[in-house]
């Protein structure tokens, strides 16, 4: 089902670019991509057997002027209040998608917290400490990365705040 990796794979990806570059541990999870499919991140958990509050989405927000990368597990919503608060800011709101895809260089569906052509703010939820590893976007829509919470944090610069609704 999976490769573990640490060399690049072909056709790879800024995100798993940078996850090699860095020397992390990480498995790549691909599946087949419905395009008609409400909810790209629940489509990932179905699809890849794992429960759906290990697979964290990428959303962008507009916090005060300044976007913003969230990562939230699949099975709720981005609390935007918490998010704004997160990073001292007092208004947020979702990103335009054409902005959160040119300033990350990915489309919408795909958006990796890792490898974006420019470097946002990030925050974790913080629900993601709990679990061994948990899986995000490798870039593309129809492929995952798995790789424990401290490593995301870490290449991310994230900050660990509960921004998640159940």
């Amino acid at each position: 089902m999976a490769k573990k990796s640490r060399k690049q794979q072909p056709g790879g990806t800024p995100a798993t670019v940078a996850l090699t570059a860095a020397g992390t541990d990480f498995t790549v999870h691909a599946y087949d991509h419905d395009p008609s499919s409400p909810s790209y991140g629940e489509e990932a958990a179905e699809a890849l057997g794992v429960r759906a509050d290990r697979v964290f989405k990428t959303l962008v927000a507009d916090v005060d002027g300044e976007l913003v990368v969230a990562v939230v597990p699949v099975a709720g919503s981005l609390d935007l209040k918490a998010l704004a608060s997160a990073v001292g800011g007092k208004r947020a709101a979702m990103a335009d998608p054409a902005a959160a895809e040119r300033t990350t260089g990915y489309v919408r569906g795909g958006i990796s917290p890792l490898g974006q052509r420019k470097r946002l703010r990030t925050v974790l939820d913080a629900s993601a400490a709990s679990h061994p590893t948990i899986c995000v976007s490798a870039g593309r829509r129809g492929l995952e990365v798995e790789l424990a919470a401290s490593d995301l944090a870490t290449l991310t610069g994230a900050t660990l705040a509960e921004i998640g609704r159940a």
